[in-house]
């Protein structure tokens, strides 16, 4: 029998570890962390205890769209995805609130005079959301089977995000756009810009933005269950820092080795195995800007002035499209704005248990440079506060996550980085590297399935299948 390793417990490599083992391979994960995860870890001991607080990864619109992640069936093992009334609410200074939801109507009815054009952009993606899902879930270079679904995609997701916001004639549509584009972590001006926005606000109407019950470690845990059906095992508190090591971990050397890292993971523990061309590609590699996160308890939750932000999952706090535009800019630069950017959740609104009573966890991280050392945390408050004015009393419980506390809790967060590479127009095409195979390393039996690899970040697992399908197809 075949063996594999995978270095890493987060989405991908347990998608990874999981398709190699339908594939009969005999398969141990190995993660540094004292728990595994990864990115869907959850913890009711950060701020007020009982209070559960979703540590990374929070709202899973890549995880109810994976093509494979549903193929697992994970219900069985005890996942239920819980939706919010509005997915999405984009405050306003002026009190207006653009909302995205699954009721196309709802949104449309929020946006005013852009309404009827909104829709004409989004009907057709929630129309071929499944075809478009299966085309963008891989690397871009691929022979596409739903050529005009994403021919017609991807002629806007080419153009800026300013481009397509500067569609509409009133604020709320543009700045709805504009904050989802946000989610790329970078300048929102150059090519590909739109990207991102389209795709998370195109699934925002087709399949939402859920949470998971119980929080996102009940995302691991069923990974995990689907594992252990299949024989494989989980290793925790096992660091490994160099391919030579695994021998000796697992008592043999592998014919399969997954490594479910950042570039810099693999330069580590490959090292001068690597063919020159790969080492100097992957040395090349760059992060993008950091998360600075607050979680916080909070009395009787947060009080909004629009209405609609009380019923929301999600929300972004940036401001107008414009404001939104320079502060993005000015991050990717190394420069940190007086007003961040924020994404804000409230998870209790659709899983009530993560509260205590009348305490409830809210999630809030700020778009910060890369390796940002100052304090963000007054930053973050001020962006709640510009739209929820007396929030600042009703904290009682606080647990903050530099830059450096994400790095030194998972080194695959190089500088803060959870995207595990700056989402450049170079790396959203071609990421690590410029490849035909871009899970391929250069190694025999050695592949990268992290989300440094198409199609990128969010819980999908879709990394590590194609890595993983990589992998068997050369067994």
């Amino acid at each position: 029998m075949s063996r594999a390793v995978v270095v890493g417990s987060g989405p991908n490599g347990l998608a990874a570890a999981i398709r190699l083992a339908q594939a009969g391979l005999e398969v141990t994960v190995l993660e540094a962390y004292s728990r595994p995860g990864g990115g869907t870890r959850t913890d009711d001991q950060l701020t007020v205890p009982g209070v559960v607080h979703d540590v990374c990864a929070a709202f899973h619109p890549t995880g109810v769209a994976s093509p494979y992640l549903a193929s697992l069936d994970l219900g069985r093992h005890g996942l239920r995805w819980l939706w919010p009334e509005v997915d999405l609410a984009h405050p306003l200074d002026d009190g207006r609130a653009a909302l995205a939801a699954r009721d196309m109507e709802l949104s449309v009815a929020s946006l005013g005079v852009d309404g009827a054009r909104w829709r004409r952009i989004f009907d057709p993606v929630v129309r071929n959301f499944d075809d478009l899902i299966e085309e963008v879930f891989q690397p871009v270079l691929h022979v596409p089977r739903h050529p005009v679904t994403l021919g017609r995609f991807g002629v806007k997701a080419l153009t800026p995000a300013t481009w397509q916001a500067a569609r509409f004639r009133d604020e709320p549509a543009k700045a709805l756009l504009t904050g989802v584009a946000a989610h790329k972590f970078g300048a929102l001006t150059g090519p590909l810009g739109s990207s991102v926005g389209l795709m998370l606000t195109g699934a925002a109407h087709a399949v939402g933005w859920p949470v998971a019950e119980g929080g996102s470690e009940s995302i691991t845990r069923a990974l995990l269950a689907e594992l252990a059906e299949l024989g494989g095992t989980v290793r925790t508190g096992v660091r490994v820092r160099s391919l030579a090591s695994l021998a000796e971990l697992v008592d043999s050397t592998p014919d399969v080795v997954m490594l479910d890292t950042a570039p810099a993971g693999v330069l580590e523990m490959v090292g001068d195995r690597l063919p020159a061309r790969v080492r100097r590609a992957l040395q090349r590699f760059t992060y993008g800007p950091a998360a600075y996160k607050v979680d916080f308890a909070v009395e009787g939750g947060v009080p909004w002035t629009n209405p609609d932000c009380r019923r929301a999952g999600t929300l972004h706090l940036g401001g107008s499209a414009a404001e939104m535009v320079a502060v993005e800019a000015a991050t990717a630069r190394g420069e940190m704005p007086e007003r961040p950017f924020v994404l804000l959740g409230q998870q209790y609104l659709m899983d009530p248990a993560r509260s205590a009573g009348s305490i409830h966890p809210v999630y809030a991280y700020a778009h910060v440079p890369h390796g940002y050392t100052g304090d963000a945390t007054e930053a973050i408050i001020g962006q709640v506060e510009r739209f929820a004015p007396g929030f600042r009393e009703r904290i009682v419980g606080m647990r903050v996550w530099t830059p450096q506390d994400w790095e030194d809790y998972n080194p695959n967060y190089v500088g803060g980085d959870i995207s595990a590479g700056a989402n450049t127009w170079r790396q959203i095409a071609m990421r690590p590297r410029l490849a035909l195979n871009p899970y391929t390393l250069g190694v025999d039996g050695v592949y990268l399935c992290s989300s440094a690899t198409p199609p990128g970040g969010g819980v999908h697992g879709m990394a590590g299948f194609h890595a993983a399908e990589t992998a068997l197809a050369r067994l």
